[in-house]
């Protein structure tokens, strides 16, 4: 049990290492910055982001659904 415990704690650590790079990236993006040092000269975070949330909106109640699944996943890594 103590090896699955350390495993989910470093999955979780490195959720938050992505969800910090690419909270970095979008506002490097936002303020002209351009893109990141590691990240392909092609690829927008923003345009994704819009994208995805695109996606969401126009699934209509699964949209929702799936926003609220996510989110309360988020809270639980919180907890």
């Amino acid at each position: 049990m103590e090896v699955l415990n350390k495993i989910k704690g470093w999955a979780a650590a490195l959720a938050e290492v992505g969800v910090s790079l690419a909270a970095l990236a979008i506002i490097l993006e936002v303020l002209g910055l351009g893109n990141m040092p590691f990240m392909p000269q092609n690829l927008s975070v923003v345009d994704n982001v819009s994208a995805m949330l695109e996606s969401l909106g126009s699934q209509g109640i699964m949209g929702l659904i799936a926003i609220w699944i996510l989110w309360a996943i988020w809270q639980r890594k919180d907890a």
